[in-house]
């Protein structure tokens, strides 16, 4: 069993308490004020539960378009296998588990989900589409449906997500089914690209 460390500056003044990891530099020195700290508890490090997954009645895949980032698109798998879907379709400059980084984030999630890596998402929506797949598109705007719907979910689904800096290419928008929002309600009108997923995925399981 692997522990970490809690340790806490002895400065009255500061106080900073933080966790440390075995195998992390040592801790001695405040990585706030660097003071000297002293050694309040070793605890078991937390373990991360598996189960055997049910299976699921909808299928569900998402198809991530010019995604760039690694821990995005880490992050993405994760609440993928959390919500069951079967398959993340990545496209164009979208990072492939191949990248170290993505599995850092991912967690092993990237082990459980399918993936396939495609150069051109307009091209694979055709070939979903012709295949009996609904494409709905996670988008922000004022033509958009609320993603927190009662009427029945398609299947097979595929969720479309697109790129964090220039948003959904307009040739694939246009062959979505349906466009659906988020509702917001503070000043910033979109979440990060995979917070956002991360929501959309657990509604639709749940629709």
């Amino acid at each position: 069993m692997r522990f970490y460390s809690v340790r806490e500056c002895r400065d009255p003044a500061c106080r900073f308490r933080f966790p440390m990891a075995a195998g992390d530099p040592p801790g001695e020195r405040c990585p706030w004020c660097g003071g000297q700290t002293r050694l309040v508890c070793e605890v078991p490090a937390p373990q991360e539960e598996t189960a055997t997954p049910a299976v699921s009645p909808a299928p569900l895949a998402a198809l991530l378009d010019n995604v760039r980032s690694t821990f995005n698109v880490g992050s993405i798998f994760r609440s993928a296998d959390a919500a069951g879907f079967r398959h993340l379709y990545l496209c164009g400059v979208t990072p492939t588990p191949a990248h170290r980084k993505l599995a850092k984030t991912a967690l092993g999630a990237d082990e459980q989900v399918a993936w396939s890596h495609h150069r051109n998402a307009v091209d694979l929506a055709q070939e979903l589409r012709a295949a009996g797949h609904t494409l709905w598109v996670l988008e922000t705007g004022h033509d958009v449906l609320p993603l927190f719907g009662s009427d029945a979910l398609p299947t097979p689904l595929v969720l479309v997500i697109g790129s964090e800096v220039t948003g959904v290419d307009p040739g694939l928008l246009a062959l979505c089914d349906r466009a659906v929002a988020i509702p917001m309600y503070g000043y910033k009108r979109s979440l990060n690209v995979a917070t956002a997923f991360g929501v959309a995925a657990v509604v639709l399981r749940q629709r």
